[in-house]
């Protein structure tokens, strides 16, 4: 199994590393959308980040990995392991980080007939897709922007119901497919569609660094990666520890943390200035700040948190202003100069 490159050693992208512990703390978030130039560590910041996290409990003979504790909901398999029995077997398994290639055929991608056990038993059965090995992990496109429209408008269904729904060549299969959803691409091949963008719930902007001992750095601990992974990942192994034990805390603190009353006022109020349409803006500023506060151990959120989380749950659901000339960012950033201080 290939080696990951630590999380905690990449350099700079702040916002970036930011919005995925965000995410990691509460799927429920919405994904994370990173745009920006090639070669600033977009796809490794989400393999290390997964390689960091500590392994997940699954369902012993559940296909999809389901969660023992969980009720069965959309899972057959589960339904059918825990009927009658008030514990099910369970075991440990890495969280999954799937890439999503372009070329993907749908029948990949959602699944289709097992066609070896057709020919060789006669029998219908499933073979799962790249959404079933996504389930409770991270789903990965790389050059999103660049999807092909039948694969968007399928992942827009799967990211808002939670479930892959298969009706084809005599199957009829219903199974869970909650991931967080992690897309990345350069801006200058072609914008997201619409649908999609609205779908993730926090977007980054990511550049090359403009600073030479920054870029010198990036480039020494790149080197000294791939010259020895072994060494190098247990070099920076106590780092990534902490980090994981934040995302713990943070998972366990996260229902307890309160949001007052003020700061949703505060978050509507910012919403309403930059006329986002609908209310997932709001709904994302309080869920990322939320799981800001309870990674960083508070248990209320405050106007600080609302502020380091605006940019990236905001600047992509702006309407296009042809009267103002500034960027998504910079709108975004002048309603936050409004706010009142933290």
């Amino acid at each position: 199994m290939a080696i990951a490159f630590p999380f905690s050693a990449i350099v700079g992208q702040d916002e970036m590393k930011l919005a995925i512990l965000v995410a990691a703390v509460d799927p429920g978030i919405g994904g994370v959308l990173v745009f920006g130039d090639r070669g600033t560590g977009k796809s490794t910041a989400v393999r290390a980040l997964a390689a960091m996290l500590p392994p997940m409990k699954a369902t012993v003979g559940c296909r999809y990995n389901c969660d023992p504790a969980a009720a069965p909901g959309a899972c057959d398999q589960c339904a059918t392991l825990k009927a009658g029995k008030a514990t099910v077997k369970s075991h440990s398994v890495p969280v999954p980080v799937v890439d999503l290639p372009l070329g993907a055929t749908e029948d990949r991608v959602v699944g289709a007939l097992d066609l070896q056990r057709a020919l060789a038993d006669g029998v219908k059965a499933f073979e799962p897709g790249l959404l079933a090995r996504a389930h409770r992990g991270f789903l990965y496109i790389d050059e999103v922007n660049l999807l092909e429209d039948h694969l968007v408008d399928l992942l827009i269904d799967v990211a808002a119901s939670g479930e892959n729904v298969v009706e084809r060549e005599g199957l009829s299969v219903r199974h869970p497919a909650r991931f967080v959803l992690v897309g990345s691409g350069n801006p200058e091949e072609g914008e997201l569609r619409p649908q999609l963008l609205d779908r993730f719930g926090l977007s980054v902007e990511v550049s090359t660094p403009k600073d030479l001992p920054a870029r010198i750095e990036v480039v020494k601990r790149r080197d000294a990666f791939e010259r020895d992974p072994v060494a190098f990942t247990a070099a920076w192994a106590k780092e990534d520890a902490k980090i994981r034990k934040r995302i713990v805390a943070g998972r366990a603190l996260l229902p307890r943390v309160v949001v007052s009353d003020a700061v949703l006022e505060h978050t509507a109020r910012l919403c309403m200035a930059l006329g986002t349409d609908g209310l997932r803006g709001e709904l994302t500023v309080m869920r990322a700040a939320r799981a800001l506060a309870a990674f960083e151990g508070d248990d209320a959120v405050t106007l600080a948190h609302v502020k380091r989380v605006g940019p990236p749950a905001l600047r992509h659901r702006l309407r296009r202003d042809p009267l103002d000339d500034a960027g998504s960012s910079v709108r975004v950033e002048r309603a936050l100069a409004d706010l009142p201080a933290a």
